[in-house]
């Protein structure tokens, strides 16, 4: 099938995907009101095959030592199926099925598919990465950018991290864990239970990012816009937190996104 965009409805809320722009969630809107952030930095990608920084570009695969381009110097950043195009496999009113095959830079085969559900009050979003052939190391994540104001007061984030990475000079956690600090936030946090933050827009809306993955990085360093990113590991995680794609064991993740008004 096609890449070209899909819209999404359920009630109110819209939701647009775009498969040709990197798998990315382009848009998210409840009501007349756009939650994602538009322009340059927009909406939400994926994170794959891994999430936030790898040190130097480097990471241990099996007795290999890898090499991703450094797109963030002095390290590589966010995977590589963002800058890809992702192929639509099922597409409904509410719900939509789309995938993206590993290739170079990434050194091996594999398959990602997201599955998109929308209902009136709740966005899902499933990710997956499978291999038939070579056992690799990968995580999934997303990196929405959440639109700091939607008319009226900066959005609220709230949360309750059981601990905080500490984060080194070069943006990456040093191995050791920190009782959360308070906010400006580009840190990864652990959340045991499940990640579970909350948006809170005063007068507006309220939004509950959940997944039962226990890290969480926040951003909310930009003038425009705060990202809270469910993730399978922390920054770094292919060389401190490797969980391996086998043919018989896919890593898989979801994050769901749910909404009332206030």
């Amino acid at each position: 099938m096609s890449n070209e965009d899909i819209t999404l409805t359920a009630g109110d809320a819209e939701v647009t995907v775009t498969p040709g722009n990197g798998g990315r969630i382009g848009s998210l809107r409840i009501g007349d009101v756009e939650l994602l952030r538009q322009g340059h930095k927009f909406g939400c990608f994926p994170m794959v095959p891994w999430c936030g920084r790898i040190r130097d570009g480097r990471f241990l695969d099996g007795a290999t030592i890898q090499q991703m381009p450094l797109n963030a110097p002095p390290h590589a950043i966010h995977g590589t199926a963002r800058d890809g195009a992702w192929r639509t496999a099922r597409t409904g009113k509410s719900e939509a099925v789309i995938t993206y095959d590993l290739v170079a830079p990434w050194p091996h085969p594999g398959r990602v598919t997201q599955l998109f559900t929308l209902t009136e009050d709740a966005f899902t979003v499933t990710m997956s990465v499978e291999t038939y052939e070579d056992s690799f190391p990968a995580q999934v994540g997303w990196h929405p950018w959440f639109n700091r104001n939607l008319g009226r007061e900066d959005v609220q984030v709230d949360f309750t991290p059981a601990w905080q990475e500490e984060r080194g000079e070069d943006h990456l956690p040093t191995g050791h864990r920190i009782e959360p600090k308070p906010s400006p936030w580009d840190d990864c946090f652990g959340m045991p239970d499940g990640v579970d933050v909350t948006l809170t827009w005063p007068g507006q809306l309220e939004l509950k990012v959940a997944s039962r993955e226990q890290w969480v990085v926040v951003y909310d360093e930009q003038e425009a816009a705060v990202c809270v990113e469910p993730q399978t590991g922390p920054p770094n995680g292919l060389n401190t937190h490797p969980r391996l794609v086998t043919p018989i064991d896919p890593v898989e993740a979801t994050m769901t996104w749910s909404w009332r008004r206030l």
